[in-house]
């Protein structure tokens, strides 16, 4: 079992089960949203997650119309994103995660929006748009 948590620990979650999408968010939103120069996710079944810990702190900010964004009102940690155009998936923010899972192969997305001061050293694939499922 892999588990995660928000920084100040009021909520924590935790899945079973393999992690099946990896990647690297180079998006505007991502970035303004986890305020940082991308974002790293792991896409894991929703069947294979679970809370740990009550959830009065998490809030959902529908970033659009595709998706909604789980964060902690307490310390403000991005936690997980939901997509409404793949039901049954979750993405959770790796930075979130206590535990190292085996990851796929990775992948960037959005390097169109990639800012000037991240230069991308490996040899994943990249993508200019979202990779759709």
């Amino acid at each position: 079992m892999i588990k995660g948590r928000c920084e100040c620990g009021s909520i924590r979650y935790a899945f079973d089960g393999p992690v099946m999408d990896f990647s690297h968010c180079h998006c505007s939103m991502c970035r303004r949203l986890h305020g940082a120069g991308f974002v790293s996710f792991a896409g894991v079944t929703e069947k294979s997650f679970q809370w740990l810990s009550d959830t009065d702190t998490l809030k959902v900010y529908a970033s659009s119309r595709k998706n909604d964004r789980y964060f902690c009102s307490e310390c403000g940690s991005q936690l997980l994103v939901k997509s409404n155009t793949e039901p049954g998936m979750i993405y959770l923010a790796m930075g979130t995660l206590d535990d190292e899972p085996e990851l796929p192969a990775g992948y960037h997305q959005f390097v169109d929006s990639k800012v000037s001061w991240i230069d991308l050293c490996d040899d994943l694939p990249r993508f200019p748009g979202r990779v759709e499922p």
